[in-house]
């Protein structure tokens, strides 16, 4: 589920679509805006696998649980490293 297996492909699995995430954040966002931000980029490429939204919250909890996001205030923002 984190990492690609035999039953899961490396766009779906949830340090794929984190990544993507982090590429999204460039400024604070609300997660609604990520989101759109997330679907408009999948969309533009040739991927089939479209993910879903619980899918996508799943990255999010990934990523807040290794301190590569922050959610204050109602607004999503990377972590300086």
């Amino acid at each position: 589920m984190i990492l690609p297996t035999k039953h899961i492909r490396p766009e779906r699995a949830l340090l794929t679509i984190g990544a993507e995430v982090l590429g999204c954040l460039r400024e604070p966002m609300t997660v609604s805006r990520v989101w759109d931000e997330l679907r408009k980029r999948r969309g533009e490429t040739s991927e089939p696998s479209a993910i879903t939204y619980d899918w996508f919250i799943l990255a999010l909890d990934l990523l807040f649980i290794v301190k590569a996001v922050d959610f204050d205030s109602g607004v999503l923002r990377k972590v300086a490293s």
